[in-house]
């Protein structure tokens, strides 16, 4: 095995040489050397302007322990039923990322700035007003920001705390985490019954091989590597690998479509694609004519069914490299800068083509940094922090948590079954027992589904305690989260409550070590939420974008509150910038974790970074007195009346929602329209192999029209208003959300339910099962235009009730 250090580092402590150490006439002489006794083409970096102002490398820097300690771990149960169309992937600006946090505790000194509004020219528009942009082809040498792949940015360096640790590169990040815990395990699978693991040595050398695989089948710097798969060893290994090699990391959407697969690839200049089986292996055969980029394929599981060339199965790819001398990939590692890309992010098109969220290095290792102390994870010299990876890794998110975060601290990294979502991640997670865990909203409200279906059947006595237990519980962390964290004495019930129910339901969703429980990538109902918190189970929200690579804000134990998104990760700011005369501001964001720009996209960068370097997130938000952060909506997503009121949708809709629990997804319609109408869709199961949704009700559904008087059993026999008895639970519950209405432009007057839910493979949805209004609007064009060819007052009858 070759010996392992940090490249040009310090043999005896983590800092890092200095950006421009690699560019002295001598060394980069014999980096050319190298380049030229190889069989392979080597690019070698001009010297270019110092892109970062850093100040002297410190002792205690980058990677020095932190000295928080955090004892959790999370585990899915039986609770969790399909979510096959759930949670796969997701897109970027204003998307909440999710993230699984880390690190110390650190008092983050971040500062919140009202900006003027500016004047607006169109009542009817609502549009981010802010500091002109800079053209890109006028921006100074070495600019925030940028679009070509090849060039650099300046760092959004701080003067003192987390914003001035000293930058590395992915390589310096792992190589230091090598050197402090090479021998504890980093990557965990299981093969059929056999459990499989890689510790960090070898996780490093294969990573390492890969680089040289790429390089062996004509990698060219600053062109893409696209993973096309779910979730393992050797998904992380391509990634890693692509980014040493000089490349950039793609991952690409399983839930693709050739087209798009193509597009991804072709934007991004992918020489190689990385693959899992042959199901995806034909979306890019398919398409392959149109990739002329591309040299080689890899298919990292399952047999090949077919022998092509330049098709490489895992195993002869990773023979390619083994043998290959070290000089040229330590030429090309020796010479990237922490302010180069790495990485690219392609948001998911919910709002237009997709764009290539450029990260720097560090981006990703400032921000694993960051995110690790916020969060409190602790080291693994002291205790090794364990993750399950099933969340779909071309998402930040997945990346963050479960490569950047985790290597960070020395934590393990368990990968769960490709049919996690379809029932087998209880079983991982039962086995693993990780240390945190980390669900987009659709998981836990399946896990609060399940458990209420389960509970109505329990016993009379045991559904009364359960009810108490949960009352108990629900005051007990309200008062807990009123005094932001500290230790109180609890009452004696709580103490009951916990021995009785808290601890048997931790158990049985596996979470009974876990104490970090986080929820992201799409808004959760406050409905969930307190009912987690009734259980003892506070799920802690996280918000940022691609853009950000990753978390902006995060909950925790000593910054909580209910819908909030929590506080700045250290180093971060939060600028609340004013877009209109009715006081709606636009959150923004400031920190060494913003990206460079998008891909080949000036137009699109320029909307997302303003002059100053301010990323526009476009979501709606406010600052409560003591600095949480909370969502109101999304600008692209507001409502504005014919009669010009503006109206955030989301909370009308979670308010439907929380009225009538037969209801999967609401979605309100209004824009340019007299009043407000309605889409609804009804719970029901999904198909375990395609994620579609089916005409078969949920059971909860099932009770609840049972409760009603209904035996209604399928979506069919409910759909457009069939069910005189449903009809009527739905207007009355839309009723009740009227009536607290705070104008009469903000009720709902007419509705209708669909024949089929929202779902990813419909197309309603996004990866992270976002709404994509847009689509749906187009889909049900005929529904809505219905709504509006005869007027209704707010006097006149919504919905006509069906006859019996």
């Amino acid at each position: 095995m070759c010996q392992i250090k940090p490249t040009g580092g310090c043999s005896g402590c983590d800092r890092a040489p200095p950006i421009n150490e690699f560019e002295s006439p001598p060394v980069k002489e014999e980096l050319t050397r190298l380049s030229l006794v190889t069989s392979h083409t080597v690019t070698v970096c001009e010297p270019t302007t110092e892109a970062v102002v850093m100040e002297p490398p410190r002792a205690d820097g980058f990677l020095e322990s932190p000295c928080g300690v955090g004892d959790c771990a999370a585990s899915l149960d039986d609770v969790i039923g399909d979510t096959t169309n759930e949670s796969s992937e997701e897109e970027s600006t204003g998307e909440r990322d999710e993230e699984v946090g880390a690190g110390n505790e650190v008092t983050s000194s971040t500062k919140t700035t009202e900006v003027p509004a500016e004047q607006a020219t169109n009542t009817q528009t609502v549009s981010a007003q802010r500091p002109t942009s800079l053209s890109v082809a006028a921006a100074a040498e070495l600019g925030l920001w940028t679009t070509q792949g090849d060039a650099e940015v300046k760092l959004r360096m701080g003067d003192s705390g987390l914003a001035a640790e000293t930058p590395l590169t992915v390589d310096q990040m792992f190589t230091s985490a090598v050197e402090r815990f090479g021998d504890n395990a980093a990557l965990s699978w299981k093969e059929g019954d056999q459990k499989k693991s890689l510790n960090y040595k070898d996780y490093y050398q294969s990573c390492r091989v890969a680089a040289k695989s790429f390089l062996k089948l004509g990698l060219e710097r600053y062109h893409g590597v696209g993973i096309l798969g779910f979730n393992s060893a050797e998904w992380f290994i391509a990634d890693i690998g692509a980014i040493l090699a000089g490349g950039f990391a793609v991952g690409v959407y399983t839930t693709n479509s050739p087209e798009a697969c193509q597009y991804v690839a072709d934007n991004c200049k992918a020489n190689v694609i990385v693959v899992e089986n042959h199901k995806q292996l034909q979306k890019i055969l398919q398409v392959e004519d149109q990739l002329p980029h591309l040299k080689a394929i890899v298919q990292y599981k399952d047999a090949l069914k077919e022998k092509r060339p330049n098709l490489y199965t895992w195993e002869e790819f990773m023979a390619l490299g083994r043998d290959e001398p070290d000089a040229p990939l330590d030429a090309i590692i020796s010479s990237q800068k922490p302010n180069q890309c790495c990485t690219l992010i392609y948001t998911s098109g919910t709002t237009g083509t997709p764009k290539g969220v450029m990260l720097s290095h560090d981006n990703v290792t400032w921000t694993a940094l960051s995110t690790s102390r916020h969060v409190r994870l602790v080291d693994a010299d002291y205790a090794q922090e364990e993750v399950v990876s099933y969340l779909p890794l071309s998402h930040i998110a997945a990346q963050m948590v479960d490569i950047w975060v985790t290597m960070r601290v020395g934590g393990l990294t368990h990968f769960a079954q490709p049919d996690a979502l379809k029932g087998s991640l209880v079983d991982t997670l039962k086995e693993v027992r990780p240390t945190a865990f980390m669900g987009v909203p659709r998981v836990w409200e399946k896990m609060q589904e399940k458990m209420k279906s389960v509970g109505a059947k329990s016993s009379t006595v045991r559904r009364k305690v359960a009810a108490w237990a949960k009352d108990v519980g629900l005051q007990a962390n309200i008062t807990k989260m009123s005094q932001n964290g500290a230790v109180a004495r609890a009452p004696i019930s709580y103490h009951i409550a916990k021995k009785l129910v808290f601890k048997k339901v931790r158990k049985a969703l596996g979470l009974d070590r876990c104490k970090k429980c986080y929820t992201g990538a799409a808004p959760i109902t406050k409905d969930t939420l307190e009912f987690f918190l009734s259980l003892d189970i506070p799920l802690y929200e996280l918000y940022g974008m691609s853009e950000s690579s990753g978390p902006h804000t995060i909950s925790g134990s000593n910054a909580f509150r209910l819908t909030s998104c929590g506080k700045e990760i250290p180093g971060c700011k939060t600028k609340l910038h004013k877009i209109d005369e009715e006081g709606n501001t636009e959150i923004c964001f400031w920190g060494r974790h913003v990206f460079m720009g998008y891909l080949n996209k000036p137009e699109a960068t320029e909307e997302a970074l303003d002059a100053e370097g301010w990323l526009h997130s476009g979501d709606l938000g406010r600052h409560d007195q003591n600095g949480f952060l909370f969502i109101t909506g999304r600008i692209k997503e507001l409502i504005i009346t014919a009669g010009g009121e503006n109206i955030p949708p989301v909370p009308i809709e979670d308010a439907v929602k929380r009225a009538v629990p037969l209801i999967s997804n609401a979605m309100l319609i209004g824009d340019k329209k007299k009043f407000l109408s309605m889409l609804i869709t009804i719970k029901c199961q999904v198909n375990a192999e395609t994620g579609d949704p089916e005409d078969e009700m949920s059971s909860e559904a099932v009770e609840f029209c049972g409760n009603l008087g209904s035996n209604a059993t399928l979506v069919s026999e409910v759909a457009g208003g069939q069910d005189r008895r449903i009809h009527t639970a739905i207007q009355e519950g839309i009723n009740r959300v009227n009536e607290k209405a705070p104008s009469n432009a903000q009720r709902v007057q007419k509705w209708i339910i669909l024949d089929r839910d929202f779902s990813v493979p419909g197309g309603e949805l996004g990866p992270t099962m976002k709404l994509k209004r847009p689509v749906v609007v187009k889909m049900y064009k005929e529904q809505i235009e219905n709504f509006y060819k005869e007027l209704a007052s707010p006097t006149t009858p919504d919905n006509a009730v069906p006859p019996k």
